[in-house]
């Protein structure tokens, strides 16, 4: 038996999308809630960028961010196992 995917239809930007996937709706709200926060804020430093350029470096942006807290992860992990002796 397959999953129903879930539809939300979200506003980023004063536009609306819809989403189709397999998580929760509050979680795909919460989702595009961030995104329409990252790119007011990097439009806010750069009000002459265009939308095409504002979502590029929102996508830049927020993998930078997603990079380091792997990374921090990750050596979060490495400190637990060394403090185990794993």
């Amino acid at each position: 038996m397959t999953q129903e995917k879930t539809r939300v239809t979200v506003e980023i930007r004063n536009r609306s999308y819809k989403i189709v996937g397999d998580e929760d709706a509050s979680h795909v709200r919460l989702v595009a809630s961030l995104v329409d926060q990252k790119m007011r804020e990097i439009q806010e430093m750069n009000p002459q960028l265009d939308t095409a350029s504002l979502a590029v470096l929102t996508a830049v942006n927020s993998m930078n961010d997603y990079l380091k807290l792997k990374e921090d992860y990750a050596s979060l992990l490495g400190s637990i196992k060394k403090e185990r002796g794993l």
